[in-house]
């Protein structure tokens, strides 16, 4: 009987004999997705494939009877994203591991294992990417009743995707035997490293290779002794990191000293190269790593010119482009096999079959120093999200919104004063010793030095415009005296 059916809102608890742990590694920052994808909001937070986020989708391919709350490992700047997004999906009770710094999967994945073999020891963990797309859900969860049931018996399995094209993205497994009385399930007989295009075009069609999808599955007591074999520095390292966590609601925050410490590896180099007890489950499932732009251009529904729009565009005389305008109207006259996207603040224009280079012009705008390189105009917080308007000397203007029953810190500015013009809602103003509601169309002065506090305790979401002015206007000029969100 297959215990892996989907069914959103039924989920199973943490101690169900059997259930499969869904481990979601959300610490990318999908750098190949730019200008949409950056470092402080990256791809797996954005509706790229449907009308839900990336992560959302994951999560809900393992939502229901025969899966416990997933564990998610993601870095701390991006807690509260990934749980309200969470929420979104209908995920109830996660763990929410925090990382301090980025040290790769098998850190990553380590750190779950031994979190959940502290209970069971023999759990099934099921690790995925938080930024995959996959279309056929069905298929997916037969693929993984096999990968379980070898899991079981002590294999360290891989889900191999069949190859659609020759791709030069994709790392590549060559598919070994049947493995005895484990129907579906195959020797894994050597991982390919990502192929020039010569070289891709020859496994895409040798029959006996694989994508390699990055997604893993099996028990935390497996797991953990082969890296005690064949990485047993990371997790020397990461243990102490574990035993010193400290756990607040949903979160569990590595301890930092110790996790910094720990060999930046991913769970390839690290165990699955090395290991004899590798399998490899083929499928077909419509999987892609949403990799670059060249691949939502594969994932996106065509025009009868083979074209994907998305927003607010325009196309003339265009041919088997991607557009993409999350502001301003775009129009595209006469391109072929181009990539257009347009945000507020960058426009990204290639040919198609570059998407692969987007990362270079990353790359340049970071040497430089250039804000673009790591995030939006629109900032996202705990409380809400803010972002500028506009920017002169001395000043600058924002739009503010404040989610109903969040609250800003308590804080001081030295270099700056502040006004709040309320555009909707109720917000509740601290300003030293006094403390006043604003209404619609009220506004607020806050002076240089005051100690100040926003908060909506309304039930709808709470926009002002807010107008600095002062010597500095960084947003390091701040001072915590106290805070919901644990911010210093």
């Amino acid at each position: 009987m297959n215990t892996l059916t989907p069914s959103p809102g039924n989920q199973a608890t943490p101690s169900r004999p059997g259930a499969v742990v869904p481990v979601l590694l959300s610490g990318g920052s999908g750098t190949r997705l730019w200008p949409v994808s950056r470092e402080s909001f990256p791809k797996q937070f954005w509706p790229l494939v449907s009308d839900r986020s990336l992560i959302e989708e994951t999560a809900r391919r393992a939502l229901g009877e025969g899966f416990a709350p997933p564990i998610v490992v993601c870095n701390q700047e991006h807690r509260f994203l990934v749980a309200e997004q969470l929420r979104r999906a209908g995920i109830t009770s996660p763990r929410i591991v925090l990382e301090p710094v980025g040290r790769n999967s098998a850190p990553a994945i380590a750190a779950a294992a031994l979190l959940v073999a502290e209970h069971d020891p023999d759990a099934v963990l099921w690790m995925m990417a938080a930024d995959a797309a996959i279309a056929d859900v069905p298929a997916l969860h037969r693929a993984l009743a096999a990968a379980v049931a070898a899991a079981r018996a002590g294999h360290i399995v891989t889900f191999g995707m069949r190859p659609t094209s020759a791709e030069t993205g994709y790392g590549y497994m060559e598919v070994g035997e049947p493995l005895a009385g484990l129907r579906g399930v195959h020797g894994l007989a050597r991982f390919v490293e990502k192929p020039d295009a010569a070289a891709a075009a020859k496994l895409a069609v040798s029959g006996r290779h694989l994508w390699n999808s990055g997604m893993f599955v099996f028990t935390a007591r497996t797991l953990l002794a082969e890296m005690e074999r064949h990485a047993p520095d990371v997790l020397a390292a990461l243990r102490p990191a574990v035993d010193g966590r400290v756990e607040d609601l949903d979160f569990v925050r590595l301890e930092p000293e110790a996790f910094a410490r720990v060999p930046n590896i991913s769970l390839d180099y690290a165990v699955a190269e090395r290991t004899d007890r590798a399998a490899v489950v083929p499928a077909d499932i419509g999987w892609s790593d949403v990799g670059s732009w060249g691949a939502l251009w594969d994932l996106g529904a065509k025009d009868d010119a083979g074209n994907v729009a998305v927003g607010d565009v325009l196309l003339e005389g265009a041919d088997n482009c991607y557009v993409r305008s999350d502001g301003i109207v775009t129009a595209v006259v006469g391109l072929q096999d181009a990539v257009v996207v347009v945000t507020e603040d960058a426009v990204l224009a290639m040919h198609r079959d570059r998407a692969q280079d987007v990362k270079r012009v990353v790359d340049r705008l970071r040497k430089t120093g250039r804000r673009e390189a790591v995030a939006h105009n629109r900032v996202y917080r705990p409380w809400g999200f803010y972002e500028s308007l506009i920017r002169g000397e001395r000043f600058q203007v924002k739009r503010m919104v404040v989610t109903p029953g969040q609250k800003l810190s308590l804080q001081q500015h030295f270099h700056r004063a502040e006004h709040w013009v309320v555009v909707s809602g109720t917000g509740l103003v601290t300003c030293d010793a006094t403390t006043r509601l604003v209404h619609e169309n009220e506004s607020v002065y806050l002076p240089l030095g005051c100690i100040h506090r926003l908060e909506n305790p309304g039930r709808i979401p709470l926009t002002l415009i807010e107008v600095q002015s002062g010597a500095y206007l960084g947003e390091d000029d701040i001072v915590r005296f106290e805070d919901t969100y644990g911010r210093k």
